[in-house]
């Protein structure tokens, strides 16, 4: 077996909230430098009475008392040449900090990485590259960084330019480029320039449809091609589709090691628990002319609100609204929306009976069980008279997490299912008559 391209051992990185004496780059040291020298200053003028007579303040000041904050703790995992890895956690749970790390951006507080080949990281929007530098200058800067010849990189720059769509401002400088042709440029050097890892934090965040589908397509073939590829992501779509494994981050370590599909059911199912919308109500004072979402609620089979219901259990969704007198033909529209964005399906109800009197209005719609896929929905809720007027445009007020067991084949088979539909669907099987040797045989001419 192959060594690990990347291996972690026992990885931590501690900030001091604070303090001013780690500091992890040479900026850092030069910023800290200059505030050391003006902070006399800065204190005379505040305190005239305040004099010291060194521009350094004792060594008590510098050493904050507050608490330490572990980025990553305790990390240890290996990845092997040709494996496509994601990344997932809220913000804050330290996948960040792991990319910079792997980059040698940022140094260890304790621990051991081991990276066998050259790495090219695409982290964020001005990480790379020089900004008084045209786009040509640092195609060729970054290829140089990697060890490549000059031969080598012109070899490569039609196709870099090719895929980044920016020919036009070739030899423009980098800082006056938007943040899509940046991250296009930087993508297309990353992955063009054959390192044997490549690290990827968030670059689908910036670019259209187009672009996207290509970053992918070209991770897939950096991937096939035997080189490694650890991508940061909150799209949970692009995640399922590309990677073989992923790694879950929660509270600075790693929390799950699962296929895509398990660690992002993981994931989502952990975040909803922490942020579950199972019902919404509005505050905002009503007008008696005046159309007025009240409140939106997911209901289970006994009218209860929650938050969680099984794949095979029906359950409700009721929305509740002011109308004024006499308007008719309402409309309340319901979609119903997984992680990816996909949508699952939209149900709408039209109440078409005008009111004598203002006065509040509830449709509940039902929702049999047995239909939905074992994810996390957000339920989109507008309303409308068809043709003539928006009366609350489409907002995503409520979440329902579906759970297993799913809807098909027997319980003893726990296969997890793609889509975002699963319905559980009417079979018929019958037994047929055996075949005659005659009907099996190739007919004669």
């Amino acid at each position: 077996m192959s060594k690990p391209a990347i291996s972690v051992r026992n990885l931590g990185k501690k900030y001091r909230l604070g303090a001013t004496l780690q500091h992890d780059t040479l900026r850092d040291h030069l910023t800290h430098g200059v505030k050391a020298l003006l902070r006399p200053f800065r204190r005379s003028a505040e305190d005239p009475t305040h004099h010291t007579g060194h521009g350094v303040p004792p060594v008590s000041h510098l050493v904050s008392s507050r608490d330490d904050l572990w980025a990553l703790k305790d990390v240890s995992f290996n990845i092997q040449p040709g494996e496509i890895v994601g990344v997932i956690g809220r913000n804050g749970a330290g996948k960040s900090t792991l990319l910079k790390i792997l980059s040698q951006i940022t140094e260890p507080t304790v621990g051991k990485v081991h990276i066998r080949g050259r790495v090219a990281s695409l982290l964020e929007v001005g990480t790379g590259f020089h900004p008084e530098l045209t786009g040509r200058e640092n195609i060729f800067l970054n290829g140089s960084i990697l060890g490549m010849r000059r031969a080598e990189i012109r070899g490569k720059l039609d196709a870099i330019v090719d895929f980044s769509g920016v020919e036009r401002f070739l030899d423009t400088p980098v800082k006056r480029y938007s943040s899509g042709m940046y991250v296009r440029l930087a993508f297309a050097v990353a992955a063009h320039l054959q390192p044997e890892i490549l690290l990827v934090d968030e670059v689908l965040a910036v670019g259209d449809a187009a672009f996207q589908e290509r970053c992918l397509g070209k991770m897939q073939d950096v991937a096939a091609s035997g080189r490694t590829v650890v991508f940061v992501s909150h799209n949970m779509g692009a995640v399922r589709q590309l990677t073989s494994k992923c790694f879950v981050f929660e509270n600075a370590g790693i929390a799950q090691v699962a296929p895509p599909d398990e660690a992002i059911r993981y994931y989502l199912s952990q975040t909803a628990a922490k942020t579950s919308r199972p019902a919404w109500s509005n505050d905002m004072k009503e007008s008696a002319d005046e159309f007025t979402l009240r409140a939106v609620s997911v209901l289970d089979a006994d009218d209860n609100v929650t938050a969680t219901v099984g794949a095979r259990e029906p359950f409700a969704v009721t929305v509740t609204y002011h109308a004024p007198i006499n308007m008719s033909h309402v409309r309340i529209n319901l979609s119903f929306r997984c992680e990816t964005g996909e949508v699952a399906f939209v149900a709408s109800h039209t109440s078409r009976v005008g009111m004598s009197a203002a006065q509040a209005r509830q449709a509940t719609c039902r929702i049999p069980g047995g239909l939905l896929n074992c994810r996390i929905y957000e339920i989109g809720v507008s309303a409308d008279i068809p043709n003539v007027e928006v009366l609350a445009p489409t907002k995503f007020l409520v979440s329902i997490i579906v759970t297993p067991p799913g809807n098909q084949g027997d319980d003893q088979f726990a296969d997890r299912w793609p889509g975002v539909l699963c319905p559980r669907l009417e079979w018929r099987e019958v037994a047929m008559k055996p075949l005659q040797a005659s009907d099996s045989s190739p007919s004669q001419s």
